[in-house]
């Protein structure tokens, strides 16, 4: 699994086990707790009708940060730039959702930062393609 390694494979790997562990956040820690990490007002977040949301959502994210540490394990590293630039689009709705519920703070981070790993993603970082 590790023959092929190379160190612009550590963002990715990194990547995938963050958002896999980072998904289990409502259930390790509650679903109040993981919305107010995730940047909701606490308004939002002392909803009981959001809490099933973040947990199915941070369910599929989780199966997304499992998704790439099993395409790096199986050599899948074109694939994985493909999942990774697909995060923009998590980005830029991250950020609107933030920026309609007023979670200000989080509209910036969200949206820089997922388009930073994006821009991983379309440059083909992983493969070494492009760069």
């Amino acid at each position: 699994m590790f023959e092929d390694f190379t160190y612009r494979h550590i963002p990715p790997l990194f990547l995938g086990i963050h958002i896999a562990i980072g998904g289990l956040m409502p259930w390790t820690h509650g679903p109040r707790a993981a919305l107010l990490k995730f940047g909701f007002p606490p308004s939002v977040a002392a909803s009981p009708a959001a809490w099933p949301l973040i947990k199915v959502g941070s369910a599929r994210i989780t199966a997304f940060g499992l998704a790439l540490c099993g395409m790096y394990a199986g050599g899948h590293y074109e694939a994985m730039d493909i999942l990774i630039a697909s995060m923009g689009w998590i980005g830029l709705v991250d950020g609107w959702v933030c920026y309609e519920d007023g979670a200000e703070g989080s509209v910036v981070f969200r949206s820089v930062a997922t388009a930073l790993v994006a821009a991983w993603g379309a440059l083909g970082m992983t493969t070494g393609k492009y760069l």
